[in-house]
């Protein structure tokens, strides 16, 4: 049976009322939202018949698990759902094991799969969707970016016919929410207990507040926009929970506020892409969006900047998207599939740059760091220092010219061994509305 055939054979049956049979893994936030969705709309020729988790019994009886059909065959076991003849295989589970290994073994069985790992697609999404088309069956993973914000499919669909040069937006809904928050003068450790509380971040947070998410997401959007492969582990990042209170004061005085960006440019051969904390001036979309919104924004050589905005986070948003892939998968939606290369990456930006330093004030100090910054040709474009702080604990700001972040880096290595530091100074990138890179 060609791909072509089997599709049809999957949309015959959705079309028909006859039953696309949808397997379920991982029945957390996510999962549990796919199934309240399905229960809810009840979408023709759609049926789910398999839930696979761990702790079945706990699952099954749980009060999300009240819309779930009593017909629905719960498993703990991945060889059950393969044996079974369910044709679309929705993973939710999240990491790189056993998704990946189960993902293959679906393929094998002739099942389609709809995920929204984005881990798995961004480190293995090349060759999944090769051993996906060698199998004659689908892959898609519209949710593994900014949940039930249309950009994934908007970029295959809608943008494929520009050539998109750069990529630039907030893709983790968490860490929106703590700096949006703490713009409005909450502490990061509270906020963050919030989030955590409210199921945003995870009791573990560092793949949010460190970029490792954001970080997935952006090798995705490269692929999908730029057709540039990317090795996540090479994508530089930088964590939020050095951010303080002060910072967005500071950052309020330049016009602008702190957002995690992540950020790609192309330049020939190379990819210019970080995912780090950075100043945002107030005019830019990005500072707009607060809470568990995500926003990208996508710049083509033709047809300009295309902004996708909505939520990110959340069960409800990511199954949304999920369910729109499960639909177009069961009535044989074709994608659009161009050629992706392997790109080399850097994090290096040519930008204007913020400093925070804090320390036991003395005499001299703001010329060294002047020093430090000239002898690697970088030039100091402000000094802000506010009122109402002790001398032995002063923090104040300085701000470059633009300049390339890794020449920053070499002048604060030397700054911070300088003994009236207190901490290791902060340096953040000063986005413009017209970022160029060299």
């Amino acid at each position: 049976m060609t791909i072509k055939q089997k599709k049809q054979s999957i949309s015959k049956k959705a079309i028909t009322g006859s039953g696309v049979k949808v397997a379920l893994l991982g029945f957390g936030t996510v999962g549990s939202s796919v199934a309240r969705v399905l229960a809810a709309s009840k979408f023709p020729g759609i049926e789910l018949t398999h839930i696979l988790n761990r702790n079945v019994e706990r699952r099954r009886n749980s009060d999300a698990a009240r819309v779930v059909p009593s017909s629905v065959v719960w498993t703990d076991d991945i060889d059950v759902i393969l044996r079974s003849n369910v044709d679309i295989v929705v993973e939710v589970m999240g990491g790189l094991n056993p998704a990946e290994g189960w993902v293959r073994k679906a393929f094998g069985a002739g099942k389609s799969v709809v995920t929204a790992n984005k881990q798995l697609i961004a480190y293995r999404g090349a060759s999944l969707a090769k051993l996906a088309a060698q199998h004659k069956v689908h892959l898609s993973h519209g949710a593994a970016v900014a949940g039930g914000v249309p950009v994934i499919p908007g970029m295959l669909q809608g943008l494929c016919g520009d050539q998109v040069t750069r990529l630039s937006g907030i893709v983790n809904g968490t860490c929106n929410y703590i700096l949006s928050r703490m713009e409005a003068g909450a502490d990061y450790a509270t906020v963050l207990a919030d989030a955590q509380q409210l199921g945003y971040a995870e009791a573990d947070p560092a793949a949010d507040v460190d970029g490792y998410d954001a970080r997935a997401k952006l090798c995705i959007l490269s692929r999908i926009a730029m057709h540039a492969e990317l090795d996540p582990d090479a994508v530089t990042t930088q964590t939020i929970s050095t951010i303080d209170a002060i910072d967005f004061s500071y950052a309020k005085e330049l016009n602008c506020t702190i957002r995690q960006v992540s950020r790609a440019e192309l330049d020939g051969k190379l990819v210019h892409a970080r995912v780090a904390p950075m100043l945002v001036p107030l005019a830019s979309p990005m500072a707009w969006s607060h809470g568990t919104q995500n926003m990208v924004v996508v710049s083509g050589r033709f047809g300009g900047d295309v902004v996708f905005s909505g939520h990110g986070a959340g069960g409800d948003p990511t199954a949304v998207a999920v369910v729109s892939d499960l639909l177009a998968v069961a009535q044989g939606c074709n994608t659009v599939q161009l050629p992706v290369r392997r790109r080399e990456v850097t994090g290096d930006f040519m930008a204007p740059h913020y400093l925070r330093f804090v320390v036991d004030d003395k005499p001299g100090i703001v010329f060294a760091i002047s020093g430090a910054l000239s002898k690697v040709g970088a030039n100091i474009d402000s000094l802000l220092q506010r009122r109402g702080y002790p001398k032995h604990r002063l923090p104040f700001v300085v701000t470059t010219e633009p300049c390339l972040t890794s020449t920053i880096e070499r002048a604060l290595t030397a700054v911070a061994k300088m003994d009236c530091m207190l901490e290791r100074p902060l340096c953040l990138q000063m986005l413009e509305i017209d970022d160029k890179v060299e």
